[in-house]
């Protein structure tokens, strides 16, 4: 089969990125986990700062934020160690509020020109979100009331209606409270639409786990919910203009799994129309920032673009470097946004609206002087001709003429593998720079592509998605430069489940690493917290039991002989860890080798870096353990 192969840019497009790193040493777990992943990016209104939120297992993932200055580039953090610390929102008159637990429970703080922040809120168990009315007068927060239950003791007893987070308005400045909105609903998100009006995501069904929400207008002076639109399910990321006219939800065009379309309705009600359907890719984030003027986000693939939409124009992509991982445009016309790409870490640059692109204080000193691994993004095409692309990853300096290769499977299923360093880069870049060949494929079911791709293992995981992955796989060993003998397999959550199924099919893989893997679909799905996103894919266990059979890997794991080094945290909500602890039991019961590392308080992504070190050497050890180091690489230096 020919694989049709092109590479990540031109040499002119990568060099307006910082230069690639140089050192080609083995990473060690620490150093592959020693980055930084930045969000949330935020212009002041008079455009001279640039807040955003930094994340790094160096300090437990618990977010910071950080502050540029633009004149000068420079950055600073106002976060204290050990805290964390979230969604930055500029006032109006550019007073900056944020999401804090300084104090204890998460609250609203309000940033002091001199001296340190302020709490405004004094919610008993913390508040969940907030924004700034467009006045900037009034901040409307979502937060529980005193009186619900506490979850942290006694008798547990589920949906009360008294523990929903309710809305909330207050007064910054004499600090005077009031609660708006009746009871009966569950609020997920909301927006400001004028100073005495919120528009609300919501649904009066709290109790069902079902897709069911609709867009509220809600009065905060009656406190009356009116329904104003029912976009089709599921959808997120409500926007309102700036006149406050118009909305925009991310929604799904065709019935598929999760938000990917941009729509936009009139605040008055009526039909809600698709601006991103000329794009045809899946909108990650919008921003909103003239009447007529959206901006947003959109994945293609292994990359992430940015278009704007000007009026009923169509939308017109902005021509920048790197794949973008989050952005802003600032009321003067600028656009801020976090670049990267295979070769480099992510960092923070700005683009003039004449179109210079300059980056502000360097956000990976860790790095200086170290090398990713090379990585090739291709395309080649399934038995049945679906185009498919992935990305290989291979050792800066091959000591050998055939190497060993793991596979890595992406979580999801409706997600996907992106150009840039986060975590389940950083154990590719872990495993290619210790002398390992990875590849990364977006196979059917992944985000990005087109809707119909997206939603082609409707009920099928483990059919055409585990095909395409042998597919590529095949199609990189008949290039000749991988052992056969030496493969092995790994992801986290949906890719464990892929990579466990996978050693229920085929005896190629030597060795498998299952993080928080789904073994048995049924007991997930009425074990998880949020099932409703499953039930997409297969209805319910209850009224299709052999669906579920068929995409359990539990079903086939008689067959598996694959050596499995399974992980997880022990509070995981979305894959409990009983599903590890089924997978670990039906292991040993047939005789595969296999361990399991369980890492206390943490939750579906641990968050501690010591634990998250642990992994990744533990990930190393099994690989070379089952795989045979790689020849030529000093792995001990790794350890």
């Amino acid at each position: 089969m020919q694989v049709l192969t092109r590479w990540l840019w031109s040499c002119a497009t990568a060099c307006l990125l910082a230069a690639p790193l140089c050192h080609s040493a083995p990473l060690t777990a620490a150093q592959a986990l020693a980055y930084v992943r930045i969000g949330e990016l935020q212009f002041s209104p008079d455009g001279t700062q640039l807040s955003c939120v930094v994340v790094s297992y160096q300090w437990d993932a618990l977010p910071r934020i950080r502050l540029f200055d633009l004149a000068t580039g420079r950055s600073r953090e106002i976060t204290p160690p050990g805290k964390s610390e979230r969604s930055p929102e500029w006032a109006p008159d550019g007073r900056l509020a944020f999401l804090s637990n300084r104090g204890g429970r998460t609250q609203v703080y309000l940033a002091a020109p001199s001296g340190e922040p302020v709490a405004l809120t004094n919610a008993k168990f913390g508040v969940e979100r907030f924004h700034w009315s467009p006045d900037g007068v009034s901040i409307a927060y979502l937060a529980a009331e005193d009186s619900a239950h506490n979850e942290d003791r006694g008798p547990q007893v589920a949906d009360l209606e008294g523990d929903l987070a309710r809305l909330w308005i207050i007064d910054p400045g004499s600090r005077a409270v009031r609660r708006v909105g009746g009871s009966g609903y569950r609020i997920d998100d909301f927006q400001w639409q004028d100073a005495t009006h919120l528009l609300v995501v919501a649904t009066d069904q709290p109790r069902l786990e079902e897709h069911t929400d609709a867009v509220y207008r809600l009065d905060t002076t009656a406190g009356m919910f009116t329904p104003l639109a029912r976009p089709a399910q599921p959808f997120d990321a409500l926007l309102v203009s700036p006149d406050g006219t118009q909305f925009a939800v991310r929604s799904t065009a065709a019935g598929g799994p999760i938000p990917r379309d941009l729509f936009v309705g009139g605040s008055a009600g009526g039909p809600l129309r698709n601006l991103s359907a000329p794009v045809g890719l899946a909108v990650a984030e919008a921003r909103w920032r003239e009447r007529r003027n959206i901006w947003m986000l959109a994945i293609d693939g292994f990359y992430r673009r940015i278009y704007h939409i000007a009026g009923d124009r169509r939308p017109v992509r902005l021509e920048l470097p790197g794949s973008v991982a989050a952005f802003d445009v600032s009321r003067q016309g600028l656009v801020a946004y976090v670049g990267e790409d295979f070769a480099h870490l992510p960092e923070v640059f700005v683009r003039s609206r004449g179109g210079k692109v300059r980056q502000l204080a360097e956000a990976q000193p860790e790095w200086s002087g170290y090398a990713l691994a090379p990585t090739t993004v291709f395309q080649t095409r399934a038995p049945d001709g679906v185009s498919l692309e992935a990305a290989l990853m291979r050792p800066p300096a091959p000591r050998q003429s055939k190497l060993p290769l793991v596979l890595l499977v992406h979580g999801g299923p409706a997600s996907n593998f992106s150009a840039g360093y986060g975590w389940i880069t950083a154990w590719a870049q872990l495993l290619a720079t210790n002398g390992y060949q990875v590849l990364m494929v977006n196979p059917r079911g992944s985000n990005g592509y087109s809707e119909e791709f997206l939603k082609a293992n409707h009920g099928d995981w483990g059919g055409g998605d585990y095909r395409d992955l042998m597919t590529v796989l095949d199609a990189v060993l008949a290039r000749g430069a991988t052992d056969p003998q030496r493969l092995g397999i790994g992801g986290w959550s949906y890719g464990a489940e892929m990579a466990t199924w996978a050693t229920t099919q085929t005896a190629r893989f030597r060795a498998a690493v299952a993080g928080a893997p789904v073994f048995d679909q049924q007991a997930e799905f009425e074990t998880e917290r949020g099932p409703e996103d499953d039930e997409w894919y297969f209805g319910t266990p209850w009224e299709h039991p052999e669906v579920f059979a068929r995409n359990s890997p539990a079903t086939y794991i008689r067959n598996s002989r694959t050596p499995t080094l399974i992980l997880a945290g022990d509070e995981d909500v979305n894959n409990p860890v009983g599903q590890s602890k089924g997978l670990y039991r039906a292991l040993k019961h047939f005789g595969v080798e296999t361990e399991m590392v369980l890492y206390p308080g943490e939750g579906h992504s641990p968050r501690r870096g010591s634990n998250n070190i642990d992994m990744f050497e533990r990930i190393l050890g099994w690989y070379n353990l089952h795989l045979g180091e790689p020849a030529g690489v000093d792995t001990a230096a790794a350890r």
